[in-house]
């Protein structure tokens, strides 16, 4: 689920969901009337873009065009959409801010679905530019069941929103990874729970609030995964094969997060999923995440990020953000 930064800082409980019900109602709505419906087809799959009916006929090309421009950009993580079938349904809102995007969420099914309310009037660039887009899709990365230990699929999406883009030509290598610190501090300045675990915070989010905190927590998991994959296996695995791999035997089922991990180590030959998931799960802040940018070749300077250009752990951070092999 799409949670902005500046949207989970200003509107929290009743307000956000107030929200939620408002945007939700609208789709009903829209979703009921005849919406126009537009299929796009890569390597025999098929996603099924859901416009609705409030939308001027002379918006659908850009929309598509956005669609068409996020989604591939999922397609570079496996090589190809994680699903045979799936729908993109999107619906106009009013924005409070600039946010061209500020609603999303996805709906787990026999067919995967992601509802966007977007602001009518923004422009296809505000629409590729916006992290939304990508953080949503790559939720369909996993076959998760869609409640319990969220810090798993969002972290996963927090992780991916950065790196698709980097891989896309929307965001330089430095500010993939600029951002990537950026979300870890917010994670650390999101005090208010520090001492819960993880796990805990987690399961009450919706309620309590802690989006930060669980978001860059669980995006620590996945950074430190690809590392330790890439690093261990000479780079011969990584976050985006291990994820392959799972989607290969089991996109259609619907699975905890723990039992995803489990599968993924099964997998993958290793033994590292599962053990780290326990371990962020039990942790009670956003864990260290210094000396993997250290390693990486990821310097802090008052809080900018200055990449080296050499080295072998800078071959390694470039692999990261560069397309897989399986996709060029």
């Amino acid at each position: 689920m799409h949670t902005p930064d500046r949207f989970g800082r200003a509107c929290r409980g009743a307000c956000r969901w107030l929200l939620c019900l408002s945007l939700l109602s609208q789709s009903a709505v829209s979703l009921g009337d005849e919406p126009t419906r537009k299929l796009l087809v890569r390597d025999g799959r098929v996603l099924d873009v859901i416009i609705g009916v409030d939308f001027d006929p002379s918006e659908h090309e850009r929309l598509i065009d956005w669609v068409t421009y996020i989604s591939e950009a999922l397609a570079n993580v496996l090589g190809h959409w994680p699903r045979n079938q799936w729908e993109i349904a999107i619906t106009p809102a009013a924005a409070a801010g600039d946010d061209p995007i500020p609603w999303a969420q996805i709906q787990r099914n026999t067919v995967d679905r992601v509802d966007f309310f977007i602001a009518p009037r923004a422009s296809l660039e505000q629409l590729k530019q916006a992290w939304t887009g990508y953080h949503e899709l790559a939720h369909l990365l996993i076959p998760y069941k869609g409640w319990g230990d969220s810090w798993f699929s969002e972290g996963l999406a927090s992780y991916y929103q950065n790196i698709m883009q980097a891989r896309n030509g929307m965001l330089s290598e430095e500010e993939a990874w600029q951002r990537i610190y950026d979300g870890f501090s917010r994670g650390r300045a999101d005090t208010e729970f520090d001492g819960q675990s993880l796990e805990q915070v987690s399961n009450t989010m919706r309620i309590n609030g802690g989006y930060m905190r669980v978001y860059w927590s669980g995006a620590w998991y996945f950074l430190t995964i690809d590392v330790l994959l890439r690093r261990q296996s000479e780079k011969s695995l990584s976050l985006d094969t291990a994820l392959r791999r799972l989607n290969s035997c089991c996109a259609d089922e619907s699975l905890p997060a723990i039992e995803i991990a489990r599968k993924l180590d099964e997998l993958n030959g290793v033994a590292l999923f599962e053990t780290l998931f326990n371990q962020a799960r039990q942790s009670t802040r956003v864990p260290e995440f210094e000396s993997i940018f250290t390693y990486l070749g990821i310097n802090l300077i008052e809080g900018e990020v200055q990449l080296d250009k050499s080295g072998p752990g800078a071959a390694l951070r470039q692999q990261i953000t560069n397309l897989p092999s399986h996709v060029k």
